[in-house]
């Protein structure tokens, strides 16, 4: 059985080489991300091109997402380079402090004294440390210790319960998208946007640098949650990025807020990647935990798109392994995915012919147990809609446009195929479609196959043409 659900996988200092890299995409890795927080241009560069370099030896498409730093919600560093904060204990968070003490640390995050209230609980190293606030005194912030332990440089803060004022886009996160652009990214994610807006700004800077990557959304922060839908209609996609959001709604409200988010996400055609600690264990381990394999196969059924690693292949002993375990449990979880066509129709208006176009060859394929489904895209809208539902086909999306191509990598379900479309004649253009899918061995002459084009040829949104064929009659 052929994997449906899409894997992304971090870059770092365990996945760089070449041939690791190559053994990744021969394992399964379809979208490969590049966190920004770390690394030069120069460095995001010379990845990207080792990246592009195995996969084309491997003979697949693999896209690429740049994944912003976001705004430094951090403690500063210590003297000693950590502290153990006890119980019960005052502690300091001191704008203006150089280096940090068991009694106090500097931020770099010089806001927080504005955002913040005596009786507010501030959330350090994930959660790891509480500390409530007692007082707010010109740069300090005076609080006393209710979760202590050991605390080192840099740790991320964040307020239970949301409300910091820090902008989603930083001005370093603004050279970033430059230089994503410049790579030629396929995706760009947007690190703690807080509603439509801070999405809206990241597409405007994304077309001034002359680039057309997708925006992903990280929802991360409580308002995020709160504005979901805005966040969806100026988003391409969403990532449920667990982490930083089990901080600010609590750990126990997540797993709701992560179906919730991909049951919208599919209603409102977008995509969805969910991510963090998936695999965390395999950072030292060559096997998962069964609470892993679990936690990955459940975000399989709820439908996300693409399930991530982060440091188990960035920084993991073992990142070739990773991903193989993923997707054995990727498939495993797919073999009983439930097919819900009928109920997901019956309510469905659409509005767009294309979009009825595609949701009618879905409809067609299931009843008629076709071998496959193949739309001649220019964009990959139609390949997105098809994807929006659960049919148990696999969908190839044929295309001239190496930009679409690569950015399809992402949708769950589709296989994007390079098609030269060499002619503008339905009927030629047809039989250059089963060829292409005879020369991979997806389908042999006899096979019945449903086929989604647009005319006139070549026309972006122009798909009004559904067909039913038996491979072999156009070529």
């Amino acid at each position: 059985m052929s994997r449906h659900t899409k894997i992304v996988a971090t870059l770092g200092p365990a996945s760089s080489s070449p041939e690791v890299l190559e053994r990744m995409v021969a394992a399964g890795v379809n979208v490969v991300r590049m966190n920004f927080s770390h690394g030069t241009a120069e460095d995001h560069l010379a990845r990207a091109r080792t990246v592009r370099e195995a996969a084309a030896r491997q003979r697949q498409i693999v896209g690429l997402l740049a994944d912003l730093q976001g705004p430094k919600i951090r403690i500063g560093k210590f003297a000693e380079g950590a502290v153990m904060l006890a119980e019960g204990a005052s502690f300091i968070l001191d704008a203006q402090c150089k280096e940090g003490s068991a009694e106090r640390v500097g931020l770099d995050y010089k806001e927080l004294t504005r955002d913040v209230r005596p009786g507010d609980t501030l959330l350090l190293d994930d959660g790891r440390l509480k500390v409530r606030v007692e007082a707010v005194r010109g740069s300090e912030i005076h609080t006393r210790v209710q979760v202590g332990g050991k605390l080192s440089n840099n740790k991320g803060i964040n307020r239970q319960g949301g409300g910091l004022s820090a902008p989603a886009l930083t001005a370093k996160d603004m050279e970033d998208i430059k230089t994503a652009a410049a790579l030629g990214v396929d995706y760009v994610a947007v690190s703690f946007p807080k509603n439509a807006a801070d999405m809206y700004m990241a597409r405007q800077l994304l077309r001034a640098a002359g680039s057309k990557a997708a925006l992903i959304a990280k929802i991360e922060r409580v308002e995020a949650v709160d504005n979901l839908q805005e966040i969806l209609e100026a988003s391409d996609g969403i990532m449920v990025a667990r982490g930083d959001l089990a901080v600010e709604v609590g750990d126990a409200a997540v797993p709701a807020l992560q179906k919730k988010m991909i049951r919208l996400a599919r209603d409102y055609n977008k995509l969805t990647i969910t991510a963090t600690q998936m695999m965390e264990s395999m950072i030292s381990s060559p096997v998962p935990t069964r609470a892993e394999v679990s936690d990955v196969a459940n975000a399989v059924l709820d439908g996300t798109d693409a399930v991530m690693l982060s440091a188990e292949t960035a920084a993991g002993s073992y990142p070739v392994e990773t991903v193989e375990s993923m997707a054995r449990i990727c498939v495993e979880a797919e073999r009983s995915t439930d097919i819900t066509l009928e109920r997901e129709f019956l309510d469905r208006v659409f509005n767009r012919i294309d979009q009825s176009i595609a949701m009618a060859a879905i409809w067609t394929a299931h009843h008629l147990k076709v071998k496959a489904i193949a739309a001649l895209t220019q964009s990959g809208s139609t390949a997105l809609w098809m994807s929006r539902l659960n049919c148990g086909l696999p969908i190839y999306a044929l295309t001239p446009d190496a930009e679409a191509l690569s950015r399809m990598s992402l949708y769950r379900e589709v296989r994007p195929l390079l098609m030269q479309q060499q002619h503008t004649e339905r009927e030629q253009l047809l039989a250059e479609a089963e060829t292409l899918l005879i020369e991979r061995g997806i389908v042999e002459r006899g096979d019945l196959i449903v086929l989604t084009i647009g005319e006139p040829i070549g026309s972006i949104g122009g798909t009004n043409t559904l067909k039913i064929v038996r491979v072999g009659e156009h070529c």
